[in-house]
C-alpha cells in the first residue's frame, strides 16, 4: 500500500485528493495536510473585499468531506520538508512520512519586499478570505469618508485578473452608492500595457480593458515599479521599454489594494533541486520534480518561466483551468508509477478567466496559455457576471460533495458551443 500526501487544500490540492481517491481506490492511503481547516473559493475574494461575500459564504470545512471520501485530513502547517527522507515536519512537531507527495500549497505573499505594503501596513488585500473580509470592513469606513483609490499589482506579481476585478467591482459599488464622483481612481500595474495579464494579452484584452477603464474614468500607470507605500500615498517609478526609469509618481490614496509578488512557502525554501530561487517547485511535463521523482507539484506553487521578459518583472498566472489539468495529469501519473510504469499524462496548461466587474465582466480563453495559440479569445458583457456566479455555486457544490469531475473542461466546452468558438 502506498501513502500519497497532498500538501495544501486549495483549489488544486482539494480536487487532487478527490481525483487520487477515484484513481487509486481504497487500496492506498491518501492524506491531505493544510494549515487551514477549510477550503476557500479564492475567485470570490474580490466580492468579499467590498462586503458582498462573507467568509461563511465561500468556505467549506474539509474534515467531514475528506472523511467521507476515506481521506485523512491533518489541519497543521508544514514547517519543513525533508525530501531525502520522504517526510514533512509540521508546525506542531508532528512528522508525516510519505511514499509520494503532491505539493499544492499555493504561494507565500511577498508583502515584506516593499516598504509599507500589505494589510499589516497601509494597503488592503484580497489574496486570502481573511484579508478580503478585513478589506470589506475597511471599505465601509472608506465609503463614509471617500477619497482617492489606488488598485493594481506590484512588480513580480503574476495574478493580475483579481486586480482588474477589484478595481471594476469597487467602481460598480461606488456608483450604486452614488459617490463615484468623489473618488479619483488610479490603476497601477507592473504590466507593460493594460490587459497584458502576464500572458502577453489574450485576444484583444489590451483594447477591451483600456476601453472599459476609460468608460469608468480610471486612469492608469503601466510599467510601474512600486518603491514604497506611505499612509496616504504610493511612490512609483514608471519605466520605459528598456526598464529604465522614465517618470516618478506620488499617487495619493485614502484606500489602496495592490496584489503582491508570490514566492514559495518557507518550508520549501532553499531545497536544492526541488525549488528555484523564489521557492517555486520545479516540475517536468508530467508535473514531477526531476530531482525527487516521487514529488509532484501543481498550481500556483510551481515554477513557470515567463514567455518573454517585460521591462518591469511580471510572473505567469496559473488559472483554475490550467490547475485542473495539472491535477488530472498527476492523478493519472501517480497510479502508473505505483504500478512500475512510466508517467504518460501531460497537463494542457490552458487559461480561462471570468473577470467579474459587479455589473458585467470580461472573459478570456487562451489555449494553450502561451502563444502561439489554437484559441486566443476575449469578450465582455453582463453574461460574464452571471457565469461567475454560476461558477462559484457549482465549484462550491463540487467541493462539498467530494466530486472530482473535470469542471473546467465541461465549462469550456459549453462556452465554446455558446460562443461558436472553434479549436
Amino acid at each position: 500500500m502506498a501513502h500519497v500526501v497532498v500538501l495544501g487544500a486549495g483549489l488544486g490540492g482539494t480536487i487532487q485528493a478527490y481525483e487520487l481517491r477515484d484513481m487509486l481506490g481504497r487500496d492506498h492511503q491518501i492524506t491531505v495536510i493544510s494549515n487551514k481547516s477549510y477550503f476557500q473559493f479564492t475567485p470570490s475574494n474580490p466580492w468579499a473585499g467590498v462586503g458582498w461575500r462573507k467568509k461563511k459564504d465561500i468556505t467549506i470545512e474539509l474534515e467531514p468531506v475528506m472523511k467521507r471520501r476515506g481521506i485523512e485530513f491533518i489541519c497543521d502547517g508544514a514547517a519543513r520538508l525533508v525530501p531525502e527522507e520522504n517526510r514533512i515536519t509540521l508546525h506542531s512537531g508532528r512528522e508525516v512520512s510519505y511514499d509520494y507527495l503532491v505539493i499544492a500549497t499555493g504561494p507565500d505573499l511577498a508583502f515584506d519586499e516593499i516598504e509599507g505594503f500589505g494589510p499589516e501596513n497601509y494597503t488592503n488585500s484580497v489574496c486570502h478570505i481573511e484579508h478580503a473580509e478585513m478589506s470589506g470592513d475597511k471599505w465601509e469606513d472608506f465609503c463614509a469618508n471617500p477619497g482617492p483609490i489606488v488598485v493594481g499589482a506590484v512588480q513580480g506579481a503574476s495574478c493580475f485578473g483579481p486586480a482588474y476585478e477589484y478595481a471594476m467591482t469597487i467602481d460598480t459599488d461606488l456608483r450604486r452608492r452614488k459617490i463615484r464622483d468623489k473618488v479619483p481612481m488610479t490603476f497601477v500595474t507592473s504590466e507593460p500595457y493594460i490587459g497584458h495579464l502576464g500572458l502577453g494579452g489574450v485576444g484583444d484584452t489590451k483594447g477591451m480593458l483600456e476601453s472599459i477603464m476609460r468608460e469608468r474614468s480610471i486612469r492608469w500607470i503601466t510599467n510601474a515599479k512600486v518603491e514604497r507605500f506611505e499612509s496616504d500615498k504610493v511612490h512609483v517609478s514608471e519605466c520605459d521599454e528598456t526598464g529604465a526609469e522614465k517618470k516618478k509618481h506620488e499617487v495619493p490614496f485614502a484606500y489602496a489594494m495592490m496584489l503582491p509578488a508570490f514566492r514559495g512557502i518557507p518550508a520549501l525554501m532553499g531545497i536544492e533541486g526541488l525549488v528555484n530561487s523564489r521557492g517555486f517547485v520545479i516540475v517536468d511535463e508530467y508535473q514531477r520534480n526531476p530531482a525527487y521523482p516521487n514529488i509532484f507539484g501543481i498550481g500556483v506553487c510551481i515554477a513557470i518561466a515567463p514567455k518573454e521578459p517585460t521591462p518591469v518583472p511580471t510572473g505567469v498566472p496559473k488559472t483554475g483551468f490550467m490547475i485542473e489539468s495539472m491535477v488530472t495529469a498527476t492523478a493519472h501519473n501517480i497510479p502508473r508509477i505505483i504500478e512500475g510504469k512510466e508517467p504518460t499524462e501531460i497537463a494542457t496548461w490552458n487559461a480561462l478567466c471570468l473577470a467579474d466587474f459587479g455589473d458585467g465582466g470580461a472573459a478570456f480563453l487562451a489555449m494553450p496559455q502561451n502563444p502561439p495559440r489554437n484559441v486566443n479569445w476575449s469578450a465582455k458583457g453582463r453574461w460574464v457576471h452571471w457565469a461567475k456566479l454560476a461558477f462559484e455555486w457549482y465549484f462550491m457544490r463540487k467541493v462539498r460533495q467530494g466530486v472530482s469531475e473535470p469542471f473546467y473542461e465541461k465549462a469550456i466546452m459549453r462556452m465554446m458551443k455558446i460562443t461558436k468558438l472553434k479549436t
